[in-house]
């Protein structure tokens, strides 16, 4: 199996490469500075390494970059800075995402390629029609006027939802949706749910990245866990 994997050099999508290389599968990453990347992903003859911005490669080469890959998986999100939530581009993770569904679909694929995205708790499924309460939706309104990211991970999800849908020829989605991150340095027990438990915004729960990297890195090679959560939106929390 080969899986792209873009975001690979954030906190989240660094965890889900190891997770991805320990199982032995070929994984592609797209970089703007490999030279962060550590030294075992450049020695190691599992993983290639393509310098750019994944936005700036053309339509031709995004075509060729995901030709041979039987999954993607996207761990994209803005830099938390002034310039990274605010600056440009805005809706990074849902060009992305758009633009990588049209590579996709654009190569006429044998068989379906699995499309993984991290997203969050703090967007609501709306195929299942997810209650919040009232003050929440207020904060999550004032958080689109606010939060030019939260907008973009809301978009990016209900591309998955509408564009491609549940019965695409060419792709299968999941969009897996973490509840507060922390920083773990083995995996632990964690909860899968299709919809919050816990209001994202006045009970978070936690989860760690590793635990979200395992959880992507197992839909991605289990088939039967797939099929349970492919075209949907499933919740993670750590025990």
């Amino acid at each position: 199996m080969t899986v792209l994997v873009v975001g690979a050099s954030g906190a989240t999508g660094s965890k889900l490469v190891e997770q991805l290389l320990v199982q032995n599968q070929k994984v592609k990453v797209i970089v703007r500075s490999p030279e962060k990347l550590p030294l075992s992903w450049k020695t190691n003859d599992n993983l290639q390494i393509i310098t750019a911005s994944v936005l700036d490669l053309s339509d031709a080469e995004m075509r060729t970059i995901v030709s041979d890959c039987d999954a993607v998986a996207s761990c994209l999100g803005h830099n938390l800075t002034f310039k990274g939530i605010y600056g440009k581009p805005r809706r990074l993770v849902t060009d992305a995402t758009r633009r990588l569904c049209d590579a996709i679909k654009a190569n006429h694929p044998k068989s379906t390629i699995k499309f993984v995205l991290m997203n969050t708790t703090g967007n609501r499924n709306r195929d299942l029609n997810e209650s919040i309460s009232f003050a929440q939706k207020c904060v999550i309104g004032i958080l689109r006027l606010l939060l030019p990211p939260h907008v973009d991970n809301e978009k990016a999800a209900d591309y998955l939802r509408t564009q491609i849908g549940q019965n695409d020829t060419y792709i299968e989605w999941t969009a897996v949706r973490p509840d507060g991150l922390i920083n773990e340095d083995k995996v632990t027990p964690y909860e899968i749910h299709p919809s919050p438990t816990r209001s994202a915004i006045f009970n978070a729960g936690k989860v760690s990245r590793i635990n979200v990297a395992h959880f992507m890195e197992r839909l991605i090679t289990d088939d039967n866990l797939w099929n349970k959560w492919k075209g949907q939106m499933p919740v993670i929390y750590s025990k």
